[in-house]
């Protein structure tokens, strides 16, 4: 069986530069090697719903599920070229303020997102806001294990992707209907979900308006913002949000 645009498959993967070392992975046994920590639950996406990078998206199409791929993908199709405009100046006095000490080489969670200190002088620090793979050839190895068909998989796959967080709701098949048990404090989120994906499901999503004092616990939290998958990510803030591993501690050269 060939895989087509929209779709909802599982998905196995090993991301490498093109000499050879691996940036991220999704099969524990790889993750194991270079010390990272995955997530054990399947890794589901929509193909042509930008859930990876350009390239590697656009590559799923047409493949069999099953086989093991492996393509090369040039910057414009990975995390583009550097960018000279995202590599910035800003006050020592920020990271100070988060007990962070900044040194050239070091790597630390800014704007969630990871930058690398360039320089440190003169109560200045320059900070390269770039993703550390720009300008870089990287290479894709993955297998699609299965298709989903399962409408539940395909609305939980979309919810842990743009939100972050599970929500309750039901399938309405008669109607066509996803329903969320939420506040209406979610409605522009469920409204930017349903836009994208309706065409996908055959479903609309809608919600059931309840009071907020009503909301579950597992709901009653702050709503995150939903953020969309870019090849690469700028920020304007100038406020370091520094991860607790990076909190002055020496990266290892």
């Amino acid at each position: 069986m060939n895989v087509i645009k929209n779709d909802f498959i599982e998905l196995e993967f090993i991301g490498k530069v093109k000499e050879g070392e691996i940036f991220d992975t999704n099969i524990a046994s790889e993750a194991e090697k270079i010390g990272i920590t995955i997530d054990e639950n399947p890794f589901i996406i929509c193909i042509g719903h930008e859930m990876v990078i350009k390239g590697l998206d656009n590559a799923f199409e047409g493949k069999e599920i099953g086989k093991r791929y492996s393509i090369e993908l040039f910057p414009k199709d990975a995390f583009k070229e550097r960018n000279a405009s995202l590599v910035k100046l800003m006050p020592l006095n920020l990271f100070k303020q988060k007990n962070v000490n900044p040194y050239p080489g070091m790597t630390l969670a800014l704007d969630n997102m990871l930058v690398r200190i360039v320089s440190v002088s003169g109560g200045r620090v320059l900070v390269d806001f770039n993703n550390p793979l720009s300008g870089k050839i990287v290479i894709y190895e993955f297998t699609i294990k299965r298709k989903i068909d399962d409408i539940k998989d395909k609305v939980n796959a979309i919810l842990a992707f743009f939100v972050k967080q599970k929500l309750d709701f039901e399938i309405e098949e008669k109607e066509k209907k996803i329903t969320f048990n939420l506040s209406n404090i979610y409605k522009p989120l469920i409204a930017m979900l349903n836009d994208r994906f309706n065409d996908v499901l055959k479903m609309e999503m809608v919600i059931e308006d309840k009071p907020l004092e009503k909301v579950s616990k597992d709901n009653d939290k702050p709503l995150e913002k939903v953020v969309e998958n870019k090849d690469s990510h700028t920020s304007d803030s100038n406020e370091p949000k520094v991860s607790k591993d990076e909190e002055n501690k020496p990266e290892k050269e």
